[in-house]
Parts: C-alpha cells; sequence; structure tokens
C-alpha cells in the first residue's frame, strides 16, 4: 500500500481545535490500562465486526474511516484484506490511540493508515486535510454505543461520506433476547466502562430496514447487529427522528 497522510513522529492532531474536553478525558481514563488486554478480552463478545469486515468490497484507491478506531485492531484487518485501500483512523482517546500506533508499527503499516484524534461529531474535510474528503466508506464499530452525541456522530458521518458511498455500522444490540437478570448485569458490566447499548438505536434502525433501506444482520438474542447504509438513507432516517422529536415535544 502506497504511503499517505502520515502522521509525522507519531503525534496526532486535535480535530476539535484544541478542545478535546471532558469525553476525551474520560476515555483516557477508562483506557489508559484497559488498552493492553482490550483485543484479547475484547474478542469474546464484540460479534459482528469481521462480518461486516468482509462485506466492504473496497476497491484500490478507495478511502475509508473507522470513528471511533480504538487499538486499530480493525484497520489492520481492513489493510490486510484491501491492501491498495487508504485507510484512515479516528479516535476521542489519545491513550487507545497510543496503543493503535503501536500495533500498526508493528504490522509494518504505521506509514499507510493516518490516525489522528478528535470526536466523531466533528469530523469534517480539515479532519485529515481535504485531499483526504470526501471517504468512500465510514464504519462505527462498536463506538456509537460510547458517543455521547450518536446522532451528531452519524449525521457528520453521513456528510463525510460520498453519496454513493456506504456508512457502516456494527455495535450492541437491544439485548432483548437475553434473560432479564443476565441482560441486567451485563449492562451494569459495561457501564463500568461507560459503554451503553441504546435500545433506539437497533429499534430505529429496523424500522428503516423494513423498507429495504440497506442491509441489516442481527445476532441470536439481539446481542449485537451489523448494518450497511447508504448516506442518504442515513439522512432520511435522522431527518425522521428530529422530526418525530419535534411532534414529541
Amino acid at each position: 500500500m502506497a504511503a499517505f497522510t502520515f502522521i509525522a513522529e507519531g503525534r496526532c492532531t486535535d480535530m476539535s481545535g484544541g478542545s478535546v474536553g471532558n469525553h476525551s478525558a474520560l476515555m483516557d481514563q477508562v483506557y489508559r490500562r484497559q488498552r493492553h488486554i482490550y483485543d484479547l478480552s475484547r474478542k469474546y463478545f464484540l460479534f459482528g465486526r469481521d462480518r461486516a469486515i468482509r462485506k466492504f468490497g473496497l476497491k484500490p484507491g478507495e478511502r475509508m474511516i473507522e470513528i471511533g478506531c480504538g487499538t486499530a485492531r480493525n484497520l489492520i484487518r481492513i489493510a490486510r484484506s484491501y491492501p491498495d485501500a487508504k485507510l484512515f483512523g479516528l479516535d476521542a482517546s489519545q491513550e487507545m490511540l497510543r496503543t493503535a500506533r503501536a500495533s500498526l508499527v508493528h504490522a509494518g503499516l504505521d506509514r499507510a493508515i493516518a490516525l489522528t484524534q478528535g470526536y466523531a461529531e466533528k469530523l469534517d474535510r480539515e479532519t485529515f486535510g481535504p485531499s483526504a474528503f470526501p471517504f468512500d466508506q465510514a464504519l462505527f464499530s462498536y463506538s456509537l454505543s460510547m458517543i455521547p452525541d450518536w446522532r451528531a456522530a452519524l449525521a457528520a458521518a453521513a456528510e463525510a461520506v460520498k453519496p454513493q458511498g456506504t456508512l457502516h455500522i456494527v455495535d450492541f444490540g437491544d439485548l432483548m433476547g437475553m434473560p432479564g437478570p443476565a441482560r441486567g448485569i451485563f449492562r451494569a458490566w459495561l457501564r463500568r466502562f461507560h459503554v451503553v447499548p441504546r435500545s433506539e438505536i437497533l429499534q430505529t434502525i429496523e424500522k428503516a430496514a423494513a423498507g429495504a433501506a440497506g442491509d441489516l444482520w442481527i445476532s441470536p438474542a439481539r446481542f449485537a447487529f451489523t448494518w450497511r447504509v447508504s448516506p442518504k438513507t442515513m439522512k432520511g432516517l435522522l431527518l425522521s427522528h428530529v422530526a418525530q422529536g419535534s411532534q414529541g415535544s
């Protein structure tokens, strides 16, 4: 893969103009130690990630961003599956990006994948520079359940992806297929890491997918889901959300 947008000396830019605030600090606190065992522990319950990657179909030269890239586990797998694609990773946590940079160096991909620190809600053409914008595809992999304003994050991604491009979402479902006590225990455990499976995300997507809007897969027990959707459909879904909220207020 050709080199591009290399982060000099391993430094990350702050896409929020120097105001990466409380959420970024919180994520650093949560993952300062966890980042060292994150990939080993999460493989047992972060389902659907590789299933989504297999469906990307990235063509040579196409640009893809992972929003909430964490340790770069997914980016490395994407790079190996699509060696001629141009890949970018965004994360709010500098601590996670420290692990991501080390992982890229170990994989020999540190000059092939660009990383930057910042908020998903503020993703725009200045994040990686105008030459990287717009993207052909974007991925949220178990990050929406950690982003305070997930609707704003999806809206920013829909604007950052080409009209003919694709958004991919992989995350926890509403867990409604799990027995009540087990569901409560699992939710309480996730809250320790500031992860909140939001039932409204999957339930809203299901309504949209009922009209053949995108490609939706839901795991057994509604534990996790993957969804492929166009930016146009995503924008319509978000506008519908706003309209429904206005009617209910």
